[in-house]
């Protein structure tokens, strides 16, 4: 039993606190605590997985279900009409898995090591889709300005999107989704060696704790709980931001987003420690990928069906700066196919440096 297990201990917690009605910030610490252990065993249980399969899809794997907590709590504040948080926590996920993720795992990883090295062209194919997502990201943000509109402000609810924008977002959506398929196509099978260059050797090596079905089990029970954490979290976090004095902005990029990806966090960081770079940058580049590729997309169209209103992609400026800063440097510290601790310290400064500037927003 790992130390964050202990944290299991907050789930029946915030299950009480939401049945008897307690404070607002009791149930959000609570029900965020109580996500991570959930989001910890998820990931361990992909770890298996990807000591069978090697890194390109035990990383595809443990993303996927390292960004499912993220994805259930979205939706769910989709259904409350919190377009401003889901937004949030969409660009706080990809900066953080850039930042914080990446950075913590090239700190710790490289601590007592030279150097670490990883797969440059996967790498770069995954830095690559980033570069797309970001593009598509901004472009209906240039399309509103262009028009005579305005960026939504921080803390604004819903700016007033036409009609055209909502078209535009559905059609962004869209195209995201095919190139995401596309890219499972070249990383799972025409370049699948590319991202698993250790080979059917290593992975006979690694000998998992866990059975596949052992694991596939973990995953469902994990998931399960994640989904009851998340619903509490999301019911909680409009009155619980407003009694700590923390925006909804902020709660989103920064809290919600690092809540959500537990999985990768811990995972990322604990491969890195055992000199598996491959499979933390799979980690940590392909959950932003997938999260800019995949994650938003789907929730864009999820709004069109639940909610009050479909969500335009159409992030603020302060989203905007964290988005483009995080890409370029995620390309930048991957072109080598090398890293090292003080490139992790880096990334962990910039990420800091956003946190004060959304804190003061």
């Amino acid at each position: 039993m790992r130390p964050v297990h202990a944290l299991g201990v907050f789930i029946p917690i915030a299950i009480a606190l939401e049945l008897f009605h307690a404070s607002p910030v009791l149930v959000f610490s609570a029900a965020a605590l109580g996500v991570i252990p959930c989001a910890a065993v998820m990931g361990e249980a992909t770890e298996a997985i990807a000591a069978r399969t090697g890194p390109g899809i035990g990383g595809l794997l443990n993303v996927t279900f390292g960004n499912a907590p993220e994805l259930i709590i979205a939706f769910f504040a989709l259904i409350e009409g919190l377009q401003e948080v889901v937004k949030a926590s969409i660009v706080g996920s990809i900066i953080g898995n850039i930042l914080l993720v990446l950075g913590a795992a090239m700190l710790v990883g490289g601590f007592r090591r030279e150097k670490q090295s990883f797969s440059r062209t996967a790498a770069h194919a995954q830095s690559a889709m980033l570069l797309l997502a970001l593009a598509a990201l901004i472009l209906p943000a240039l399309f509103q300005l262009i028009h005579g509109g305005g960026l939504p402000h921080v803390g604004e609810a819903r700016a007033d999107f036409g009609k055209d924008l909502e078209h535009l977002s559905l059609g962004v959506a869209l195209v995201l989704l095919v190139s995401y398929g596309a890219g499972l196509l070249f990383s799972l099978r025409t370049h699948r060696d590319v991202f698993n260059p250790y080979g059917t050797e290593q992975e006979d090596e690694q000998e998992p704790g866990w059975s596949l079905g052992r694991a596939g089990a973990f995953l469902a029970v994990s998931a399960l709980l994640v989904g009851v954490m998340s619903e509490i979290l999301v019911g909680s976090i409009q009155d619980a931001s407003k009694d700590i004095g923390l925006s909804q902005f902020f709660v989103g990029v920064f809290v919600v987003a690092i809540v959500g990806n537990a999985a990768e966090h811990w995972v990322a960081v604990l491969v890195a420690a055992k000199d598996k770079m491959d499979l933390a940058v799979n980690i940590a580049i392909g959950s932003s990928a997938q999260v800019a590729l995949f994650v938003a997309p789907i929730l864009v169209l999820l709004s069109f069906v639940v909610g009050p209103d479909p969500m335009a992609l159409v992030f603020n400026g302060y989203e905007l700066g964290g988005l483009l800063f995080a890409v370029l440097i995620a390309n930048l510290v991957t072109q080598e196919g090398e890293s090292n601790w003080f490139e992790g310290v880096q990334l962990l400064a910039l990420y800091a440096v956003l946190g004060l500037v959304f804190f003061y927003a």
